[in-house]
């Protein structure tokens, strides 16, 4: 019986192939379309040797923070990210929503693994 990944179910797991990102640098490529109402936008650029999000430091928000996006000419980090729990307002972004690429995903160019007739809705 073969596998989605092309192999017979008792052959050893090998890594897959890279995929190489969309996008390269910040910057150089158009955000990408989304493709469902209250989808979290895709990261058009790769985050390939960014540093890991921590508390004391997020790369991210030195493009996408309230202080820095229009310096950076980027998107800023949506109007959402700047509530507290309680749904007051903040000057930064929360950090319940600190960790970016929790929901936030660079789009890599790779070829379904099986057929996908999906449409998107977007607005």
């Amino acid at each position: 019986m073969q596998t989605l990944r092309g192999t017979d179910v008792d052959d050893a797991d090998t890594a897959p192939d890279a995929k190489s990102y969309v996008g390269k640098a910040p910057g150089s490529q158009k955000p990408i379309e989304r493709t469902f109402t209250g989808q979290p936008p895709l990261i058009p650029h790769s985050i390939a040797g960014f540093p890991a999000i921590t508390l004391e430091r997020n790369v991210c928000l030195m493009c996408h923070g309230a202080q820095s996006f229009e310096r950076a000419k980027a998107p800023k980090a949506g109007d959402s990210h700047f509530k507290d729990p309680e749904g007051n307002t903040l000057a930064e972004v929360s950090p319940a929503r600190n960790n970016c690429t929790s929901c936030h995903v660079p789009q890599a160019d790779a070829t379904p693994l099986v057929p996908n007739t999906f449409r998107g809705t977007a607005p």
